[in-house]
């Protein structure tokens, strides 16, 4: 059960979604380091999403089409604010050595973000009961397996960020730095758009 619920997470992370687009964003444009503070967030995230679904919080979100929608509507405006963001800040330089203060600011976005998403508790609602034997106690069999998602989201996060990390060469030169960046700015906004209508319900 384990081995098929390892192979639903690989399909379901190797998707493209809000976390790959992000955090291949900051890897590009603030290079490694700080995607990395971004990956630990976003772990965070998912592990307090999975421990609210086995407290039972994620299926009042599931259930609550007000909570549900107020969550939706937030997470596109959060992401549209990161769009803006990162628009504005097109011509500072690529921090080479990221502070520890900056490096948390990234780790709370990456947080946030995955605080905002719906789609989180769905995941954990819908798919996650699948593989959990009614005969065994489910609240263990509950965090094990949030904890093998997270394990698996933040090795494939890692991944994205190493070869996305890559790019940051290609913007050492000023000019070609802003329109880079800029593009990832819109970029980032469209899969805000998109995250509109993937989440509606």
């Amino acid at each position: 059960m384990l081995l098929a619920f390892v192979g639903t997470c690989l399909l379901i992370e190797l998707t493209p979604g809000p976390n790959m687009i992000y955090l291949a964003v900051v890897a590009a444009s603030r290079g490694r380091k700080l995607a990395f503070y971004t990956v630990c967030g976003v772990a965070l995230g998912l592990l307090i999403v999975g421990m609210a679904t086995a407290l039972g919080l994620a299926a009042v979100i599931n259930a609550s089409s007000l909570l549900y929608q107020a969550l939706r509507v937030a997470g596109v405006c959060y992401l549209l604010w990161l769009a803006w963001d990162g628009w504005r800040d097109a011509d500072a330089p690529v921090a080479e050595a990221p502070t520890d203060r900056v490096g948390l600011r990234y780790f709370r976005r990456g947080l946030i973000t995955n605080l905002l998403n719906p789609k989180a508790a769905v995941f954990y609602v819908a798919v996650l009961p699948s593989f959990v034997t009614p005969t065994a106690p489910v609240v263990p069999q509950t965090i094990l397996l949030s904890l093998s998602f997270v394990i698996i989201a933040t090795v494939i996060h890692s991944t994205i960020v190493v070869l996305a990390g890559t790019a940051s060469t290609l913007l050492q030169n000023p000019q070609r730095s802003r329109i880079i960046r800029r593009a990832l700015a819109v970029a980032l906004a469209c899969v805000a758009i998109w995250f509109v209508w993937d989440t509606a319900i």
